[in-house]
């Protein structure tokens, strides 16, 4: 009698972002779904496999022999997956889905007024937006449970097959209230600042965001550190007082231009940088990420993404769950 070996499709996705991000708990945030969910469904992969896949090092997690060879196959079938729900929807006549995931700076300000002009123009692509930490993106790229992700350009072996398109350049500045101690003074260097309250948005804590890499350089004590739901939430802290923030240019002009905010004058600032989208290699996208990705070349994708008036920041995404059998 032959056995049949049942996998969902659930099991694969929890087994291959636990290799890719290193943890059960990345994993669990990168799917929005409890660590308790994705262990078990890690527990059962391993239990109808016969091996334990993964398992626990010193430096973090470690694929067995029968794992690494596993998971090639685990994420091809996770990433078929995903193009094979793409072409019944083609074929059921409803809209390309287009997921979108950023980090919560980007997600707070740039994304919404973006979409909202990307979708005017392109009826026919339904697009959803959700919150990842940079570290989380190639992952989900790869297994095609994000179609671009927007934030730092990525780096590193993990990008392979990947490809980072420069989307937007920006001035990051500090800023604080009128009152501040700072405020007027000329050339204050960055050393002066480390002992501040520093009022953040949840970006500061991801390592890879551009405010997560100025806080590790500045080395801020952890507990100078406070973090706000979101950029504005942050902004309007520093305008009673209660620290520094860090801040887009473009973004807090019509606060500073109004009064509500002082620029302080920081050595080095604005410090330029830029934002990117990031997507799988020309070969391997989608016809709805070609879209958005030649909308972004746009006067009025540079338009969209320029406007001050912020949003809140998109839920954490969640991308669409599928259960598939094979033996």
């Amino acid at each position: 009698m032959v056995s049949l070996c049942v996998v969902t499709l659930t099991q694969l996705e929890a087994f291959v972002l636990v290799a890719r991000l290193g943890s059960v708990t990345a994993a669990a945030r990168a799917l929005g779904v409890s660590e308790p969910a994705v262990s078990s469904a890690l527990s059962a992969l391993r239990q109808q496999m016969g091996d334990q896949l993964i398992s626990k090092g010193t430096n973090g997690m470690v694929l067995t022999v029968g794992g690494q060879r596993f998971m090639p196959i685990a994420s091809q079938i996770v990433g078929l997956a995903a193009e094979g729900h793409a072409v019944i929807r083609q074929a059921q006549g409803a809209p390309a889905r287009l997921r979108v995931a950023a980090t919560s700076r980007v997600a707070e300000f740039v994304v919404p007024p973006l979409v909202d002009a990307f979708s005017a123009r392109h009826a026919n692509i339904e697009t959803s937006v959700g919150v990842v930490e940079s570290a989380e993106m190639p992952a989900l790229l790869h297994d095609r449970l994000a179609d671009v992700c927007f934030g730092p350009q990525l780096t590193g072996e993990s990008v392979v097959g990947l490809e980072s398109v420069p989307m937007m350049r920006y001035g990051l500045i500090v800023v604080a209230s009128s009152s501040h101690r700072l405020a007027g003074a000329d050339r204050v260097r960055w050393q002066d600042l480390v002992r501040e309250s520093w009022l953040v948005d949840p970006s500061a804590m991801d390592p890879g965001s551009e405010t997560g890499m100025l806080m590790a350089q500045l080395h801020v004590p952890a507990e100078r550190v406070r973090v706000f739901p979101n950029q504005a939430a942050a902004w309007s802290a520093a305008a009673k007082g209660e620290g520094v923030a860090p801040a887009i240019a473009h973004l807090a002009s019509r606060d500073i231009e109004g009064g509500a905010l002082r620029r302080l004058d920081v050595v080095g600032t604005p410090v330029q940088l830029l934002w990117y989208a990031n997507a799988l290699a020309p070969d391997r996208r989608s016809p709805a990420v070609a879209a958005l990705l030649r909308f972004l070349t746009t006067p009025e994708a540079m338009q969209a993404m320029h406007r001050s008036d912020g949003a809140v920041p998109a839920s954490r995404f969640r991308p669409p769950v599928y259960v598939t059998l094979w033996s």
